[in-house]
């Protein structure tokens, strides 16, 4: 099993899988060991990847020149090849295999159920797994009554963010008098270090299409949209691809299953827009219009696209739905908590050792995410922060880490379980910046349509970038935390909504470090240029020239073997003297 998800084919996984091909065929293996070509494993950092099965052998950081090595040792003599696995046994130990590996252990798969194991490009292998069962039990034995009540027991809540009852706003949507409905998958997903939706396309994409079809029949709906940003084109080619094979098997169109149901999907490519996120702007988005968001009420589920009761759900969400319908409410609702049921996909990345995809059930501590699946902090630095639900998320310090990971949980630490991305900070990170480069993010990326979004989150940048500049004054941050409320209060859509969110987290929880920039002039981190400056300390300095030879701007000076000085006029504070220096000579401060 080869990855090709994004990340692994960034990192020439098809070149590998060509030559791969090309060495069992030299060694008259071909019939004996098929290749196949994977949506994502999941462990991204390690990639390529490939993963031997039925050994249940995880090779990773494969390179072209490994594969004729890799061959003839594990294929034709029968030998793994340690050196090429994530975890080298010891001697006369057991091979390990996939399922040992700590990334995996505490993982449980439902919406990424096919992650890794068939070729999302091939409508048979889905099948072989049980694809499409769900929508024959459903046209076949269920009425569209029936479906909803499943999907109501079952506790699914929305993965995009908002985390409303799935049932009940199918059932808002199928009550709605209209003769036309519509349903929309989001696969816009614009979160910086987001790609959950992403992977579960290009890994799965007939689970989004069954679900999405299940959901029509529930609702009424004979038309749907995927609207999927175009920069994902890996995964717009696998999901146009499925489409044309669900429908070529009957699974899609006219007469689905010899039901009488007709379904027909449409994909719409969307630009990029982070406010396409909020559903009313995606639908304006989807008729032609500028995407901007509407005063609600009126909900999608009464007037949606061009007037119609619709329904929208993420990519996550409706991959979940063939799965509970096969398996039953009560089987998905004993997973996860009280309130929150189910698992969840996220997105683990930043300063940790393990990053990639991971599925957990709910109610799982986010100690547990960044230490035992996470691995824990890359170069075993101190963990300072974790962002969670994107730049409109809030951040989580070290003493909430056994938070337990559910909307009503993360809610009350002042963040948001949002679509799912998870971004993990060390003790170099600058919380102060970490604000500001949210707040900038979702100040560029405001629609523009209500003056507390667009205005508001303008001036609070403003304010933060003076801050980070040493030009902060004391009031700033009381000051920050009433604009804060003001938007929260008065924008027009949820993203304006929740925009103050890392504002205010890292005001309630390292209220220190913004006393430290405005009271004290310091970055206590190192990370803000106009308030560090690098020194050479004189008792350490050997003159090895190596600051002098990589210094940009020619700030250091001085003879080799003698000590060397920093002008601070020419210094533009970029580090790297401290990052070549091999004696701990350089100080920041």
């Amino acid at each position: 099993m080869v990855c090709a998800g994004t990340g692994c084919v960034s990192n020439r996984s098809m070149e590998i899988k060509e030559a791969l091909e090309k060495e069992l065929q030299k060694q008259n293996l071909e019939d004996e060991v098929q290749v196949v070509s994977t949506g994502c494993n999941g462990f991204c950092a390690n990639g390529p990847i490939m993963v031997v099965q039925p050994d249940g052998i995880f090779y990773q950081f494969l390179t072209i020149e490994d594969i004729p090595y890799l061959v003839e040792e594990h294929f034709l003599k029968g030998r793994p090849v340690k050196k090429l696995m994530h975890t080298p046994p010891k001697e006369e130990a057991p091979v390990p295999k996939m399922s040992d590996i700590g990334f995996f252990k505490k993982q449980q798969l439902i919406a990424l159920a096919n992650r890794g194991s068939i070729d999302p490009e091939n409508i048979d292998e889905y099948i072989a797994k049980d694809g499409y069962r769900a929508l024959a039990k459903a046209l076949t034995g269920m009425t569209p009554e029936d479906v909803i009540e499943e999907i109501k027991n079952s506790g699914l809540r929305g993965r995009g963010g908002a985390g409303f009852p799935t049932g009940r706003k199918w059932e808002f949507c199928r009550n709605a008098p209209g003769e036309h409905k519509y349903i929309i998958c989001n696969a816009d997903e614009g979160d910086p270090g987001a790609f959950m939706d992403r992977s579960i396309v290009e890994s799965d994409p007939h689970s989004i299409i069954e679900g999405m079809v299940i959901g029509a029949y529930a609702i009424g709906a004979a038309s749907g949209f995927v609207y999927i940003r175009d920069e994902y084109p890996l995964a717009l080619k696998r999901l146009v691809h499925a489409i044309a094979q669900a429908t070529e098997y009957g699974l899609l169109g006219e007469d689905i299953l010899g039901s009488g149901f007709n379904f027909e999907i449409s994909v719409n490519r969307g630009a990029g827009a982070f406010v396409c996120g909020e559903e009313t702007s995606l639908i304006h988005s989807l008729e032609g219009n500028t995407p901007e968001p509407r005063t609600k009420p009126p909900f999608p589920a009464i007037s949606g696209y061009n007037g119609n009761p619709t329904n929208i759900n993420n990519v996550e969400t409706w991959a979940n739905i063939p799965r509970i319908l096969l398996r039953g409410a009560k089987w998905y609702s004993e997973i996860g908590t009280d309130t929150s049921k189910g698992t969840k996909v996220f997105s683990i990345v930043g300063k940790l050792k393990n990053t990639g995809l991971v599925e957990v059930p709910m109610g799982i501590t986010m100690r547990e995410i960044v230490y035992d699946i996470g691995g824990g902090i890359l170069n075993d630095k101190k963990f300072k922060a974790v962002q969670t639900g994107g730049p409109s998320g809030g951040c989580i310090p070290e003493h909430l880490l056994d938070t337990p990971i559910d909307y009503e949980s993360l809610t009350k630490a002042g963040a948001i379980m949002g679509s799912g991305g998870l971004i993990v900070m060390d003790e170099d990170t600058c919380m102060v910046e970490v604000a500001r480069y949210f707040l900038s993010f979702v100040q560029g990326e405001s629609c523009g349509k209500c003056p507390p979004c667009r205005e508001g989150t303008k001036h609070m940048l403003r304010i933060l970038t003076e801050i980070t500049e040493g030009k902060g004054k004391e009031h700033y941050i009381d000051l920050l935390q009433k604009m804060s409320m003001s938007i929260k209060d008065t924008a027009l859509c949820a993203l304006g909504n929740t925009a103050p969110n890392p504002v205010l987290t890292t005001i309630r929880y390292f209220r220190d470090e913004y006393d430290a920039h405005i009271k004290e002039g310091r970055c206590p981190a190192g990370v803000c240029k106009a308030l560090i400056t690098y020194t050479i300390l004189e008792d350490k300095c050997t003159g090895c020239h190596l600051c002098f030879k990589n210094c940009p701007t020619l700030a250091i000076t001085g003879e080799a073997k003698k000590v060397h000085v920093i002008s601070q006029e020419k210094c533009i504070q970029c580090g790297m003297c401290s990052d070549v220096c091999r004696f701990d000579a350089v100080r920041c401060e």
